[in-house]
């Protein structure tokens, strides 16, 4: 789950990107996980989950919900994104109700995941914190670019398929939606929030 604390971009940008995770541990409570994790979903997309996946599997940009859902096992890992505060703090609430049994890790800006907790009626177990980039930042694209690609973790999002998907949307030939919707394929985890990535990607367009 650390690998979506490195998110970045402008606070306000930041603030429509919240990354929720459903995590079960290993010889604790990891049986029984596929009734679990569909309760996961059903919060999920009640609440309006545009994108989220299974990690053993895919996400739902690649792959057919009812496909994700038939093949959730023990060791799968959910994953996904909101777009808003409010969906957070819906989530939280209907999972506390469910009580489940299962972690529930957010990620984004720590101010409003705070606020969604205590709106949710929820007190956090554990923080951890993001303490920036070290090393030779010089060898990193810019901070325009790096807002869209490190909403994988992995960083499997190409840099320079972010500028080439940039170019085709200033020349007319993919909208703005589409680029960020191919881009969120490159992501298997299911946490790249494609509908930021697509206000970014328009933005960009009017820049280069």
């Amino acid at each position: 789950m650390t690998h979506s604390l490195h998110r970045s971009g402008t606070l306000e940008s930041l603030k429509g990107d919240y990354v929720w995770f459903m995590y079960q541990a290993k010889g604790i409570n990891d049986t029984n996980i596929k009734e679990k994790a569909e309760e996961f979903i059903a919060a999920a997309e009640l609440v309006g989950s545009e994108n989220w996946g299974d990690v053993k599997t895919g996400p739902i940009v690649s792959y057919p919900k009812e496909y994700i859902k038939q093949n959730i096992g023990n060791k799968s890992r959910l994953r996904g994104v909101f777009t808003s505060r409010k969906q957070v703090t819906e989530f939280l609430s209907i999972i506390k109700q469910k009580n489940l049994g299962t972690s529930v890790v957010i990620s984004g800006l720590l101010d409003e995941v705070l606020s969604a907790c205590k709106e949710a009626g929820v007190t956090p177990h554990t923080i951890n914190y993001s303490l920036g980039i070290w090393g030779k930042k010089e060898l990193l694209p810019d901070d325009d670019i790096l807002s869209i690609t490190t909403m994988c973790g992995h960083h499997m999002i190409s840099p320079n398929l972010v500028k080439k998907l940039v170019q085709d949307v200033k020349k007319g030939r993919i909208t703005p939606e589409k680029a960020a919707w191919k881009l969120a394929t490159f992501c298997p985890c299911g946490i790249f929030n494609q509908v930021r990535a697509e206000k970014l990607i328009d933005e960009l367009k009017n820049k280069s």
